[in-house]
């Protein structure tokens, strides 16, 4: 088996992956549920109940507030409490739905079957019909970032789309929900994929695998054996080959250039696992997105483990559900030690882009003292966007934005490799993260002008 990877930069952490054969448990309903209206890229949703009104699992509740949204749906029933503000993963109040659940009455217009069905006995199924049930079901990017999933399946006229690639490394330390995903629901995930190279309007499909998870590759290569279309890709342990550009390097070679462009313009989509298997629900199924697979863990944490989960259903009910919060310090996380976001409530609900709830403990969720840069360049090294983050840190500490967007500042993905392999502890990212955002706006000021 020939192992790849991508070229440039790049760590390996230690993997932690706790709840690896853990199999999936359904999380039990709330009591009260709360949908945020930004759980994606782009405008927020616009909310179309109001206090009082009842509503069945899969009843749409807020709908897409522009063209780069997505729609939200009840993954509860009951009676909406009230329309309110929440604080959420990124600490700010947003705009929120809060549903009291009553019971668990379905939208009959769900098909909760469990009769797999492929794409061969739906030939009504044309490329524009599966693109409207994916952005009708409110599927968005289910590996973190949420972008909309539809936009990806219609490139701009000066694109064209090669080949859809599946985004199952899960190279995030502790995270193993989408592993349990492709041992528990392989058919799905590759009728999933069939709709999302229909969709795209493509021939050839690739599914990349990290070589920590063998049985993943054996089974989705057996389950792919003579099918000339599809190729699972074995991809050595590297992070972040999760990230889009570095997971199109590893599987074809190919290299996104910096931002405006995006993988569609070297040909290839790239969804991740969890939404080929939305994109399999929403279309097969008529199911809207409203749970996911999370996973929840920490070295501390008594019984870790993944569960399908509600939207809506907050954090604090996934750790009890695992033995409760330990004594002492904890550092809570929405995503992975590597790009998760420390949340300051447990009250914050599981959203689209919630792949994990990762407790940190002891020195693992303290920092480091930050000490003078010794000139080591480890973290130019480790940078997989060939950039030199300590020049941007730099730059962005010392407000200097047009030297900072001048050494492509924007082409930074966060993957946080720099400030992972800084022995002087530096709070790279930090710095980098906060330089992005001004320079992004500048941007942005800049174009209106225009």
């Amino acid at each position: 088996m020939r192992i790849k990877t991508f070229r440039i930069g790049g760590v390996h952490p230690d993997e932690n992956k706790l709840t690896h054969e853990v199999a999936t448990k359904v999380a039990e309903l709330p009591k009260q549920a709360i949908f945020p209206l930004s759980q994606h890229i782009g405008a927020p949703a616009k909310a179309v109940v109001k206090k009082g009104d009842k509503v069945k699992v899969g009843t749409l509740i807020a709908e897409a507030g522009g063209f780069v949204s997505a729609p939200i749906y009840s993954s509860v029933s009951g009676t909406v409490f009230k329309i309110d503000t929440a604080i959420d993963a990124t600490g700010y109040r947003k705009p929120v739905i809060i549903i009291n659940v009553e019971g668990d009455e379905w939208e009959e217009t769900i098909d909760r079957s469990e009769k797999l069905e492929t794409l061969a006995e739906h030939p009504e199924l044309t490329p524009e019909e599966i693109v409207n049930r994916i952005k009708t079901a409110g599927v968005t990017g289910m590996g973190g970032a949420g972008f909309p999933t539809f936009i990806k399946l219609c490139p701009p006229p000066t694109a064209k789309a090669e080949c859809v690639i599946i985004n199952a490394v899960e190279c995030e330390p502790y995270i193993t929900a989408d592993y349990r995903l492709m041992m528990e629901h392989a058919d799905e995930i590759l009728v999933g994929l069939d709709l999302l190279m229909k969709a795209a309007k493509v021939d050839k499909g690739y599914i990349g695998i990290e070589d920590n998870k063998p049985k993943a590759i054996e089974l989705f290569e057996a389950k792919t054996a003579g099918n000339p279309h599809v190729e699972v890709v074995a991809l050595a342990k590297k992070y972040p080959q999760g990230g889009e550009k570095q997971l199109v390097d590893a599987v074809i070679r190919r290299q996104v250039p910096a931002p405006p462009a995006i993988p569609v313009n070297v040909g290839a989509i790239v969804q991740n696992v969890g939404t080929a298997f939305a994109v399999y629900q929403a279309v097969m199924k008529r199911k809207p997105l409203f749970e996911r697979y999370t996973t929840v863990t920490g070295k501390q944490i008594a019984n870790p483990g993944n569960f399908l989960v509600r939207m809506g259903t907050p954090f604090q009910q996934l750790i009890d559900a695992c033995g409760g919060m330990p004594e002492g310090d904890h550092k809570v996380l929405a995503g992975g030690p590597m790009m998760g976001k420390a949340v300051m409530s447990l009250d914050v609900p599981v959203c689209k882009g919630t792949n994990s709830v990762t407790v940190l403990s002891g020195d693992d969720a303290l920092r480091k003292k930050e000490q003078p840069c010794i000139r080591c360049a480890k973290c130019v090294s480790a940078c997989p966007m060939g950039l030199e983050p300590y020049l941007l840190s730099t730059l962005s500490s010392m407000k200097e934005y047009e030297r900072a967007e001048q050494e492509d500042i924007v082409s930074c993905i966060s993957c946080g490799s720099c400030q992972f392999t800084c022995p002087a502890h530096r709070p790279l990212l930090d710095h980098i993260v906060l330089g992005k955002a001004e320079v992004m706006n500048i941007i942005r000021a800049r174009n209106a002008k225009k």
